[in-house]
């Protein structure tokens, strides 16, 4: 029998065992597939990783389990990073996991899916839940950062194509760690807010990381929750955002979004050239059938004074019919112009003037950013009558 003082108990043996694991595999990387996967109320996930042969267990602690942008489940096949150890308690060997990777598909677009199959379930991708924009939009709210590019190609368009259309602007940033809180508490703010009629939230384009805020569930919430319709307006061509299939409208570019938003106001200024084609064509239409009338009474004209008389009231009768007609398809038009010419009027630039606004210049260019004075800037200031000139003493 062995000597007393070498006789371990089992304790002290697990104690070796695990000291001798760990001084050994400090860092692996183990690929296999996922079994028994579970997420007690502790909040660490427990887990087997075996492959066709054998297995081993797992487990990923909460504070490593709370980093990935998606959800482990049964049968996903994943590459492991961590460390092994023993759990001595039970003389158990086990795979402290500090990485989680899903093998041949990025973690990233695993998240994606996931959350796409879960949305749709729910039915916030339903067309039947899609909202028309509204034909002529007074006030267009923007959710985009204030420094990028989608901002000045959103103004660049409505200057060319809507003068006079007003932008609510709610700067938020667009990608890295709480973008996605930010987009989502500013598409609440102008509901609250309440002047927008349609909302564009979106940027420029970029990688799947950079625009991976489009991607989380809170945002696609926030727009779905919307009591104004949404255009989503992330900037790339191909991929879609989780954002796009929840807006009420997606647009390609943040351009094409401002092109989207003006439609209907373009559509009615072309409905107004054509009438106006049509107003002239059926006038030089009328007019050519009078002459033509006024001329067959000429050729009829005899010689005796009482044909000539009668001939006269003849030609005076259509003469005043002519001009009666005349008139009535003048007044006609002018009314008709008048109710379009009106419509078009309530989006002029002039009568926002009028309304009290008034245009802030420096060196002849509008001033839409308190940001870009400083103080003793000269600026001229236009109102809806007349001008003045004035400085800049503070800012704040």
């Amino acid at each position: 029998m062995a000597e007393p003082s070498r006789i371990l108990t089992v304790s002290r043996l697990n104690a070796l065992l695990k000291e001798l694991v760990e001084d050994n595999f400090v860092q692996v990387w183990v690929e296999g597939e996922l079994s028994n996967y579970s997420t007690p109320a502790s909040g660490h996930a427990y887990f087997s990783l075996k492959d066709a042969a054998s297995q081993i267990r797992a487990v990923m602690f909460r504070s490593h389990l709370r980093l990935l942008p998606f959800r482990p489940e049964d049968g996903m096949s994943v590459v492991c990073s961590g460390r092994v150890s023993l759990y001595t308690q039970r003389g158990e060997l086990q795979l402290v996991v500090e990485s989680l990777e899903p093998r041949g598909v990025g973690s990233l677009q695993v998240a994606f899916e996931q959350l796409k199959a879960r949305l749709a379930a729910e039915g916030l991708f339903d067309a039947g839940r899609k909202r028309l924009l509204p034909p002529f939009p007074v006030t267009i709210g923007v959710v985009t950062s204030a420094t990028g590019a989608a901002i000045q190609d959103i103004l660049h368009v409505l200057q060319r194509r809507a003068a006079g259309v007003r932008v609510l602007l709610r700067p938020v940033r667009v990608q890295g760690e709480g973008a996605a809180a930010e987009i989502a508490a500013a598409i609440a703010d102008l509901n609250r807010h309440g002047a927008a009629d349609v909302l564009i939230v979106g940027r420029g384009g970029g990688s799947l990381e950079d625009l991976w805020a489009f991607n989380e569930e809170i945002v696609a919430r926030a727009i779905r929750a919307s009591a104004i319709p949404v255009i989503s307006a992330v900037g790339h061509e191909v991929d879609f955002t989780i954002s796009d299939f929840v807006a009420d409208l997606r647009a390609a570019t943040p351009s094409a979004a401002a092109e989207l938003v003006v439609r209907s106001r373009l559509d009615l200024e072309g409905h107004i050239d054509h009438l106006m084609l049509r107003l002239a064509a059926q006038m030089r239409g009328k007019l050519e059938l009078l002459r033509e009338r006024v001329a067959g009474l000429h050729r009829r004209l005899r010689s005796p004074r009482g044909e000539l008389a009668l001939s006269r009231q003849r030609y005076e009768a259509l003469e005043r019919r002519m001009r009666q007609g005349m008139e009535t398809i003048l007044l006609q038009a002018a009314r008709e112009v008048g109710t379009l010419s009106g419509q078009l009027d309530a989006f002029s630039p002039l009568r926002t003037l009028e309304r009290g606004y008034a245009i802030v210049e420096k060196d002849g260019r509008a001033v839409r950013d308190a940001a870009v004075l400083s103080v003793g800037d000269r600026l001229r200031i236009r109102f809806a009558r007349g001008e003045i000139g004035a400085r800049v003493e503070e800012k704040g």
